[in-house]
This record gives C-alpha cells, sequence and structure tokens, in this order.
C-alpha cells in the first residue's frame, strides 16, 4: 500500500540493460529486475545494445547474447552478468571471458543474488548514508521522543529521513508523531527477511507525516499495537537500504537487546543512551550501557531533566562513564502536546537542543572516514 509516488530524493531512474534470446530466461529476468525495482532496456542484437552499454548500470546477458556482444567488439565494462538456467557447461565460461562477465550465475539458485545486484543497480550507493540507534536506560526515559526529534531534525536539514521502530512492546512509533491515523505499513505488513531492498519502494509504502518545514522527507515503520516485532533479517534489510540509499536512518530500540535490536545496533554508527538525572536511572543506565557496549559501536549519552535529588548531567555522565552530548532541560507542553498527538517537532527548545546535538555528533562520526563505519 503506497502513500506516495517518487520524490525529487529518489533521482534519474538507472535502466538496466538486457539481450537474451532465450524466452523463459527473459521472463525470469524481468520479474527479478521488476522484484528488485531495477527497470530494464531491452536489447534485440550488438547495435541496439551499443546505445546503452556505456551507461547502464547492469548488463544482463544470456551465452548466446554473450557471444554476439563479444564478436561486435563492444568494449569491456564492469557489472556483466551472464545468466543462464541450470549448470553453465563450458562454452558459457568461454563466452563469459570473451565479453567480459565478472558473474555467471545459474538460475533459479541464485535469484537472491541477482535481486540483490538488480537492486543496487536501480539505486546505487549514494554518499551520506548514515544509522543511528537511540536507547532508553530505563522505561519511560524519552527515547522514543528523543528518536523523532532526531528525525525531524534530519528533515528540517535535508535529509531523507527513515524511523525504524525496533521496540514491540513499545506502543507504536507512529504514536509519538500523531501518525497513527496515516495510510501505509506498519512491521507486521511489510514481507522483508533478507536481501535487499528498495529504498524508495519502502518509503512509497511507509506512512510519511508531515513534521513541518524541511527540503527531507520522512518514513515511519512502526511496530503495531501487538507483541510480535520485526525479524533480525528485517531490520537489518531496511536498515542497509536506508543506508545504501544515503539516508539517515533512526532506530528506536529497547532496553533489553532482542535479537531485531542487536541487528540494528550493529548496524548504527553511533548509539546514543538517555537516561533521567536520576539515581535509580543512573543505575539502570549503567546496566543498559554495559549491554550496548558488548556490542562495540560508540555509544554517547544524553541527560533528561529534571533532577528530583539534585544530581546533575556530569555526575551522571562520571557514574555512566559515557561522553554526554546534551543535558536536556524539561521542555514545558511536551508531555500535553505528545498526548495530544502532537509530533516533537517544535524547532527550539530543549529537544530540539539535544536532537541537533546528537545529529551533529552522528555527522561527525560518518564523516570522518568516508565509506566506513567507526
Amino acid at each position: 500500500m503506497g502513500t506516495r509516488g517518487t520524490t525529487e530524493h529518489a533521482g534519474p531512474a538507472r535502466r538496466g540493460l538486457v539481450m537474451v534470446s532465450d524466452p523463459e530466461l527473459l521472463d525470469v529476468l524481468l520479474r527479478l529486475a521488476a522484484a528488485a525495482g531495477c527497470e530494464l532496456q531491452r536489447a534485440l542484437d550488438p547495435a541496439q545494445a551499443r546505445g546503452f552499454w556505456a551507461e547502464a548500470p547492469v548488463v544482463l546477458l544470456d551465452a548466446a547474447g554473450a557471444a554476439r556482444c563479444a564478436r561486435a567488439g563492444l568494449p569491456r565494462r564492469s557489472h556483466v552478468v551472464l545468466a543462464v538456467r541450470g549448470e553453465p557447461e563450458d562454452p558459457v565460461w568461454r563466452h563469459a571471458v570473451a565479453v567480459g562477465a565478472e558473474h555467471v550465475i545459474a538460475l533459479p539458485e541464485a535469484e537472491a543474488w541477482l535481486v540483490a545486484a538488480l537492486t543496487e543497480a536501480a539505486e546505487g550507493r549514494r554518499p551520506g548514508g548514515r544509522v543511528l540507534a537511540v536507547v532508553g536506560g530505563r522505561g519511560g526515559a524519552g527515547a522514543s521522543v528523543l528518536a523523532a526529534a532526531v528525525a525531524v531534525a534530519a528533515v528540517r536539514e535535508g535529509c531523507r529521513t527513515l524511523l525504524v521502530d525496533c521496540d514491540p512492546l513499545g506502543g507504536g512509533l507512529d504514536l509519538v508523531l500523531g501518525a497513527e491515523d496515516l495510510g501505509g505499513l506498519r512491521w507486521p505488513g511489510v514481507g522483508v527477511e533478507g536481501g535487499r531492498v528498495p529504498a524508495t519502494a519502502l518509503h512509497a509504502a511507509l506512512p510519511a507525516p508531515a513534521v513541518g518545514s524541511g527540503r527531507g522527507e520522512l518514513g515511519v515503520l512502526s511496530c503495531d499495537r501487538t507483541a510480535h516485532g520485526p525479524t533480525p533479517n528485517a531490520v537489518r534489510a531496511v536498515v542497509e537500504a536506508g543506508r545504501r540509499a544515503g539516508e539517515t536512518v533512526v532506530c528506536d530500540l529497547p532496553r533489553y537487546p532482542t535479537d531485531a535490536a542487536v541487528a540494528a545496533l550493529s548496524a548504527a554508527d553511533l548509539a546514543v543512551l538517555v537516561v533521567p538525572a536520576d539515581v535509580r536511572s543512573c543505575a539502570a543506565g549503567a546496566r543498559v550501557a554495559a549491554l550496548l557496549t558488548e556490542h562495540g559501536r560508540p555509544l554517547r549519552l544524553v541527560v533528561r531533566g529534571p533532577a528530583p535529588g539534585g544530581i546533575d548531567a556530569e555526575e551522571v555522565a562520571r557514574a555512566l562513564a559515557l561522553p554526554m552530548l546534551a543535558a536536556m532541560r524539561p521542555e514545558p507542553g511536551l508531555a500535553r502536546a505528545l498526548e495530544r498527538g502532537e509530533a516533537p517537532a517544535r524547532p527550539r527548545g530543549p529537544l530540539a537542543t539535544a536532537a541537533r546535538a546528537v545529529l551533529t555528533e552522528l555527522t561527525a562520526m560518518t564523516s570522518a572516514a568516508p565509506g566506513a563505519r567507526p
């Protein structure tokens, strides 16, 4: 179920090239390309293929097509795939060498691999992809609200943003944004169990709440009001789709690391722990921090006031031995606004300031070593 069409953020269409004479094999390739969201330009002969040969992100050939392209002297290029039905025989390998194919694949065994390759061909891998995990030090710490506020801040910066709910017992992250009545898929309706997901198609299927001014776009993948959350493979596929498409992906995780939460945490460039400024929250937050650090991701702290016992944010940071990103004062009217279903979209105030601090740190973590996670 889609809630909107392709936007300007999707970029120009990237059409693959297919030159296959076997009709049954062609049908299979067209079906897999449709599943991957990859449009294919069909060529009937090398002369027709030549006009698309250099620019196509991927070229699909059968053995006959490979032989004809090699004889026609089409230049060598990357991302040429020679596909056959069943096990490839010796002549297939000779044709692959002649045309400079990078891969020879046997179908149907290699269908999952080909869908992944076609998905990446359709969308490419854009720079700027980054993943944040937000966790509460105890129940009611405000992690979901901060995660939503960071997503809103990213949209205001012009980023295409994906907010992912990984806490099946959290009541549904769409409620935090007042998006529970919007059409679109929640986790139970997202049929993803691994492989690659086209980010554009994913966004088109998700609720897209309006969060004020900004050149970006927000998609929310929320848990439903059930106890059944996403699987680890599904989380990995969705998070990687956002990263590959150059998006900001914000994951709201439960305090106890379920398998799905661990999948999100393992993909994160930065994890943020939200801890209220009181003694019990410090004790609970220390245990959560110990669990998070086992997974080796950079971990930072956001301290949320008020402090009923007079504990200041620096004391909390010292007790947990974590670098502090922000000390968040109480924000008048925030709780009432959330109860009314209003998204945490104020451009100013303690929550917005903390969200920008988190986003700045995430940017610093991902820009320090381009192309590599810390």
